[in-house]
């Protein structure tokens, strides 16, 4: 995957004289030591990572951890003290006004919080208006913002107003504004904290559907651990304005980078947060989409497995068996297509090994788990299920 976002030695230091808490945190001085002594905030310390394309990259950690701050300068909408953001391999620390603006109106959205819709206009024109101001033909900004409407599934909606909305429904249309702009890149600020939990899973939801269809590169904040482990294919915890630890959440809850990671991440349910893309193991046998039924099924009764995958460039296409290939091949039909297994659909790579306990228990064979676009992680059957919980026991 190709390389989006890229910060390096990214700080943030609030108060009077940025430079001089610079050189105390180079002496080794903590944040309150630097704030006694020179009245500046640290706000961001060190920040290094990179973000993938088309990866959710979710920052989180409490109030005041510097979370928001560090979301904020990738785009400046806070001004660094030092260290580089680049996106494409722009450096954005060093663009000229009209260089970012035109960043932040094609390229970058950003969803927040609060809803902050406009009462007086429809639910199109909200969409609608971050292209207007941003100079587009009307009739054009309300083509792409229907469109967008359309994705998030207020299109019905378009001609009401946000009194008329619930909660969820304000907030699809402040994602569909952003959505309208077709960014590479979205920021999204606590995005779903102030809607109800039922709401908030769906539009978590949401987003992962939209991520299904145009892989987006995403910037996620949050505090709730749940949510994080929910949407992110990576996460980054902070503390105190440092980055602590960046990594899967199965990489993190196994590997915690310290004892503050660990205890944030103690009590966590396994069944509520691993994830099937987490347990999925190779695939016994896999075969071409245009492999000939019989030889297919030689390879099997060879290997003697019941059961094989159908693969073409990773993207699953179905499940055959011994039998179901020689059904096919009693009824004159050669092709792998014809022997597929009609059982029960493949597991999402972002189901919860709760979600997932029902389906594998009652499968006849290993399921498939796929992630965006159909990609193939792999399979899990009733053995790898039960390990991997006696593992996280």
């Amino acid at each position: 995957m190709t390389d989006k976002i890229v910060v390096e030695n990214l700080y943030k230091i609030f108060g009077p004289t940025p430079k001089d808490a610079l050189e105390l945190i180079q002496q080794g001085l903590n944040k309150d030591e630097i704030f006694e002594r020179t009245g500046n905030t640290i706000g961001v310390q060190d920040a290094s990572f990179t973000i993938k394309e088309g990866e959710i990259f979710v920052v989180m950690g409490l109030s005041g951890s510097g979370k928001s701050t560090l979301l904020r300068m990738l785009n400046r909408l806070i001004e660094p003290t030092s260290g580089s953001v680049r996106i494409d391999g722009h450096d954005v620390t060093h663009m000229s006004t009209k260089e970012l603006v035109a960043l932040r109106r094609k390229d970058m959205a950003m969803v927040f919080q609060t809803f902050a819709l406009l009462p007086h206009r429809s639910v199109l024109q909200n969409a609608a208006f971050g292209l207007e101001i941003a100079g587009n033909d009307k009739s054009e900004s309300e083509d792409r913002a229907l469109k967008a409407l359309d994705l998030v599934g207020l299109k019905a909606n378009a001609n009401s107003f946000p009194d008329e909305l619930s909660g969820g429904m304000q907030q699809r249309v402040g994602l569909a504004r952003a959505l309208a702009a077709e960014p590479s890149v979205m920021l999204m600020d606590e995005a779903f904290s102030a809607l109800d939990p039922l709401i908030r899973t769906q539009m978590q939801d949401e987003l992962l559907e939209l991520q299904e269809h145009s892989e987006r590169t995403v910037v996620f904040i949050t505090h709730d651990l749940n949510e994080a482990m929910r949407v992110g294919d990576r996460i980054a915890m902070m503390e105190g304005g440092r980055i602590l630890q960046v990594g899967t959440g199965r990489e993190i809850l196994r590997e915690p980078a310290n004892e503050y990671v660990e205890a944030f991440f103690r009590d966590v349910d396994i069944t509520g947060i691993f994830i099937a893309g987490d347990i999925a193991e190779d695939a016994t046998m896999t075969f071409a989409p245009d492999e000939a039924a019989d030889k297919a099924l030689k390879a099997l009764q060879d290997r003697e497995q019941p059961f094989g995958y159908v693969l073409a460039k990773d993207r699953f296409h179905g499940v055959v068996s011994q039998d179901s290939l020689k059904h096919a091949l009693e009824n004159n039909k050669g092709g792998l297509s014809d022997a597929y297994l009609n059982g029960r659909p493949p597991l999402k790579a972002q189901m919860t090994l709760r979600e997932i306990l029902e389906p594998v228990a009652n499968a006849g064979y290993p399921l498939p788990v796929v992630g965006r676009r159909q990609r193939f992680y792999g399979v899990i059957s009733r053995s790898t299920l039960l390990e991997a919980l006696r593992k996280e026991d």
